[in-house]
Order: C-alpha cells, then sequence, then structure tokens
C-alpha cells in the first residue's frame, strides 16, 4: 500500500534533513581543511576542495603533537576509569533496586542534590583532596576523578534492572548462591544494553575531557589527546589546516566506537524465567 504523503511527514523529513545537515557540515568542513596548504585555506572557501590530497598535516599533527602519547594515556585512563565507574554503577544500582535499607531515600536524594550543584564550585576542595592523597601530577587523579557514580548512569541500569524478574535471583539463591554471585552471574550479564549505553555517554565524556587532565596532569609526559591537541595553540597557532588534522585524528577512534556500538542503545534486555 503506498504510504499517503501529508504535511506533517513533509516538516518531519524536512526538519530530520535540515538536522542532519546541521551535524555533518562542520565535520565536512573540518576534513576538507585538513587536506589543504595554510595559503590555500585562507585564500579559499571553506568548502572548496583542496587542490591535492595528502597526508602531510597529519603527520605533522601526529609527530608534532605527540598524539601516540595522548593516545596511549587515554587509553589507559579510558580502560580502567570504564571498568571502575561501569562496576560500581551497576553495583549500587543493583543494591538500590533489589533490597531496602536504612537511608535507602536519603541517599537517592543526596545522589539527585550532588547533581544539581554545578561541579567548578568544588573544584577548591577537589583539588586539595587530590594533592592530599598525593595523587597531583599523576595519572590516577582523573582516574579517581571519573570513578564517580553519576545519578544518570544509576537510573539507566535501575531501569534495566526493572526488566530483569526478581524470580532469577530467587532461583539462583535457592540453588546457593550468594548476592555477589548473583549478581555476577545473573544479572551483569542481562546488563549488556545499559553497560553498552553507558560507555558510550560516560565514555565520550572521559575521552574528551580536557579540564581534569590539563589541571591535575600538567607534566608533559602524562599528555592525554585533549591536551595534545591543545598545544597547537602554540607553534601552531595559525596553521589552521595542521590543527583541524589534528581533530580529525581525535574524532576518529571515538567514531569508530560509537558506530560500532549504536546498535546496542536500542536492545532491550532479553530474559526469561525457566
Amino acid at each position: 500500500m503506498k504510504q499517503k504523503v501529508t504535511f506533517g511527514t513533509i516538516l518531519k523529513y524536512f526538519i530530520l534533513v535540515v538536522g542532519a545537515i546541521v551535524a555533518l557540515l562542520p565535520l565536512l568542513v573540518v576534513f576538507i581543511g585538513s587536506f589543504k596548504s595554510n595559503e590555500e585555506f585562507l585564500s579559499t572557501g571553506v568548502l572548496s576542495l583542496p587542490k591535492q590530497f595528502d597526508l602531510t598535516n597529519y603527520k605533522t599533527a601526529f609527530i608534532n603533537g605527540q598524539m601516540l602519547l595522548g593516545f596511549k594515556n587515554t587509553l589507559f585512563i579510558f580502560i580502567v576509569s570504564m571498568l571502575g565507574k561501569l562496576t560500581l554503577g551497576s553495583m549500587f544500582a543493583y543494591a538500590v533496586n533489589r533490597f531496602d535499607f536504612k537511608f535507602k531515600k536519603l541517599i537517592m536524594t543526596l545522589f539527585m542534590v550532588a547533581m544539581l550543584i554545578p561541579g567548578i564550585t568544588s573544584q577548591v576542595a577537589t583539588f586539595q583532596v587530590i594533592e592530599g592523597l598525593g595523587l597531583f601530577n599523576s595519572i590516577w587523579s582523573v582516574i579517581i576523578l571519573n570513578l564517580g557514580t553519576d545519578v544518570v548512569s544509576l537510573y539507566i541500569f535501575m531501569q534495566y534492572l526493572d526488566e530483569i524478574p526478581v524470580s532469577l535471583d530467587e532461583s539462583a539463591y535457592l540453588d546457593g548462591a550468594g548476592y555477589f554471585k548473583i549478581f555476577w552471574k545473573i544479572i551483569l550479564p542481562n546488563l549488556k544494553a545499559p553497560i553498552v549505553t553507558m560507555l558510550i555517554i560516560s565514555g565520550v565524556g572521559v575521552y574528551n575531557d580536557f579540564y581534569n587532565p590539563f589541571l591535575y596532569m600538567p607534566s608533559a609526559n602524562l599528555k592525554v589527546i585533549s591536551t595534545a591537541l591543545f598545544a597547537f595553540k602554540g607553534p601552531y597557532g595559525t596553521n589552521w589546516p595542521v590543527i583541524l588534522a589534528g581533530v580529525i585524528i581525535v574524532i576518529m577512534p571515538i567514531l569508530v566506537v560509537f558506530v560500532t556500538l549504536q546498535k546496542y542503545i536500542y536492545n532491550g534486555v532479553a530474559g526469561s524465567v525457566k
């Protein structure tokens, strides 16, 4: 059957097309500009194709910007932070969702209040804590700050936990499994969809984080990908094609991860009780 074309349908697709153009146009400008020479970039339009496509700017950005060191430190921070963040977040959500205990409502209220307080207001106290722990100018300072369980991940995990039948827990408990074993063997495997969702949402924030590494890891050998890109404001402050090439290098890894894992965001938790 042919679908009737209505004004609402046309408006819907028009908005989608405009949204796609708004999202993709800046990336296209950056991609085209990364192949131009500095003189060509300044004298031609932003969408004008370069005279030749070569990787000179990418080579300069990668080597002179110490991108390899930045990727190494960023990868270590990303893996350790996300493993800890997802483990702590899912365990906390499991405890809140499955058990009733004293001060449960108070704890949830404190989480909500903490989310409403601007992070910048607590930076002096946070810096004093990090320095007091002896973690300043250490890669572990940023990892510790990333391990905090945020309210968004907590509620996402709790929403999916509502779809996992409690009878699965009860069956395992009757078979002699303890609460930790129930969590690791039954609950966690059924939380694959929210784990991947939070891996994308929180992972992008960890990957793009500039403020914490810049403040707590000022040493040159602790450079991450964001601070490596920031270094171009010095000797390459006016060489925009090299800066744009560095931007493309930074974008590619997280873009590949997002395209690979985005389908899991829309998947529900599949579970059954036998």
